[in-house]
């Protein structure tokens, strides 16, 4: 398969956001926080004639796919008329504007931020050809391509009987979404077909992979934009080498190595001929909708992979035309800026009761650290507040015999968002309702808390906030539409935060350290370096 066709780049745009400290919003939200913020009790919130419905009615709401319940949150409609003021006087609306008008708002790359087309259905491209722009209307008629040449190789595969394992060789965004992804839907899989993930340089991931395959029943996918990042590479190489030596032949690479790349020179050196490409306006960490997302298709189908584009699809319809107070998107943002910059909490766990979604945590680390963990605004300005928290958490109910004792009892406020679904998946559905209480025990425990005079140790402070995501079930378009939600709650967070939410120079400069430093562990050369690296080097070697 050839690259997509490159795509004229989009017009002029002017950032028109006013950074959140310099609103009028921001001094309200910083006097309202010391007057009353800090002292909020979700137990006396909960306290009125009605025990509490009103708050839950007004705090709580119906999205694509998702019911959210923010009603354990610590805020009050007062606080939250003025968190509606604060994003209006940012430049919320604007910003998602020029988002879904194909703007370059990653400005320091001169670059649109579209991954939202690419789960537009064909027929929205044709109705809005009238009023998008010629570069929107170009690039959808690359996406459906691309995605039609996309799901009839995943239709190959999955009709190849001599192919029963399937290993995608790639790292962070070609890694983390779609590993995430094909374990969540787990119930739809194809189990003649087995996929395998690694991501990790360290040779004992894909060594010991290796050890459980065959050569002549496995399918190679390298994905890196590029064909050029160290880690995939250096794993894929390993992979080439193995084949070869188990007794794969040089003619049989194109078979069982294709690349999900725009770099078709460097892929076909290699010894690849099937290639998928996407485009530059295709975050990493954005990624699964387009090729990178093949290991999803082989192990669902087409008809499920469009499901999953369904439903971000519509996550995106609501974000794009709720307004704000019932948006569900900006009022978890809202909740976080508010909770990050006025309360001072650092951190957010996150706790899916669902094996399936047991890689959220960890897609979603990526998705809002390496998107707002950002220290200047979009003009390059130092920043006098926090941006993104630290986001971590492990599927329930695991996590209450490891950290939740720290949550309910330590120090730290640590607001815990709850993700559960009302219905079982596949196997052994009995023990659902048992999962549910555990879920519903642990938000009403961290609110209510447990008084305890005559044993501390035993004491609960309680008051401690969380929110609530249910999910009908974990279908493909639940799926899509919960992760479309994160991605455009952490837009809404950096527009806020008057930061470019989508390049990632933080991760450049290690890389281009490790270079240097692989070669002096070969040596032992350690001039220039700074004592304690010299030292640790001398230990290696």
């Amino acid at each position: 398969m050839s690259r997509p066709d490159a795509s004229p780049a989009p017009g002029p745009w002017r950032d028109a956001r006013t950074r959140c400290d310099r609103t009028r919003a921001w001094g309200l939200l910083v006097a309202q926080h010391r007057q009353a913020g800090c002292a909020f009790d979700l137990r006396a919130a909960f306290a009125g004639q009605d025990g509490g419905a009103a708050r839950v009615a007004h705090f709580s709401q119906q999205a694509p796919h998702v019911y959210a319940d923010l009603s354990r949150s610590l805020i009050d409609a007062h606080v939250e008329a003025l968190l509606l003021q604060l994003a209006r006087e940012c430049g919320v609306e604007a910003h998602r504007d020029a988002l879904f008008a194909g703007q370059p708002i990653n400005h320091t790359e001169q670059r649109a931020v579209m991954h939202w087309l690419l789960r537009n259905p064909a027929s929205v491209g044709v109705e809005q050809a009238q009023v998008a722009t010629n570069f929107i209307v170009q690039a959808a008629g690359e996406v459906h391509a691309t995605l039609d040449a996309m799901l009839g190789l995943a239709e190959q595969v999955r009709q190849d009987d001599a192919i029963t394992d399937i290993v995608n060789i790639g790292i962070g965004g070609s890694d983390l979404g779609p590993s995430m992804a094909v374990k969540a839907l787990d119930d739809l899989r194809l189990h003649a077909k087995r996929l395998h993930f690694v991501s990790n340089v360290d040779g004992m991931e894909l060594g010991s992979l290796l050890r459980t395959l065959q050569p002549e029943n496995t399918l190679f996918l390298i994905a890196s934009k590029t064909f050029t990042t160290a880690e995939t590479m250096t794993n894929a190489q390993a992979a080439r080498a193995w084949f070869l030596a188990q007794g794969g032949r040089q003619q049989d690479l194109a078979r069982h190595f294709w690349a999900l790349t725009t770099n078709l020179e460097a892929a076909a050196q290699f010894g690849i001929t099937t290639t998928l490409g996407f485009w530059d306006w295709v975050g990493g960490r954005y990624s699964l909708w387009s090729a990178i997302g093949l290991p999803i298709a082989i192990a669902v189908g087409a008809e499920n992979f469009r499901a999953l584009l369904a439903g971000a699809h519509a996550m995106d319809e609501h974000f794009r035309s709720a307004p704000l107070e019932r948006n569900l998107p900006v009022r978890l943002a809202l909740l976080d800026v508010w909770y990050r910059n006025f309360h001072g909490f650092a951190s957010r766990c996150v706790a899916p009761y669902s094996h399936g979604l047991r890689r959220l945590p960890a897609y979603l680390q990526q998705l809002e650290m390496e998107s707002n963990g950002k220290g200047v605004d979009a003009s390059g300005e130092p920043l006098p507040y926090a941006t993104a928290p630290v986001v971590w958490g492990e599927p329930g109910t695991n996590g209450q015999h490891a950290f939740f004792q720290m949550i309910h009892q330590g120090p730290d406020v640590i607001p815990v968002e709850f993700i559960a679904l009302r219905r079982p998946g596949r196997d052994l559905p009995g023990q659902h309702p048992r999962l549910l209480a555990n879920a519903l025990a642990q938000a009403q425990a961290l609110m209510q808390g447990r008084a305890s005079p005559d044993n501390p140790h035993r004491a609960f402070a309680g008051n401690r906030p969380s929110t609530f995501l249910l999910l009908d079930a974990l279908t493909p378009e639940a799926l899509g539409a919960l992760i479309a939600l994160y991605e455009h709650r952490v837009f809404v967070c950096g527009a806020i935060w008057g930061i470019n939410s989508f390049d990632q120079w933080g991760v450049e400069l290690g890389k281009v350290l490790a270079q240097g430093l692989e070669s002096r562990l070969a040596s032992g050369d350690c001039t220039g370096l700074d004592a304690s690296t010299a030292g640790l080097l001398a230990q290696l070697r």
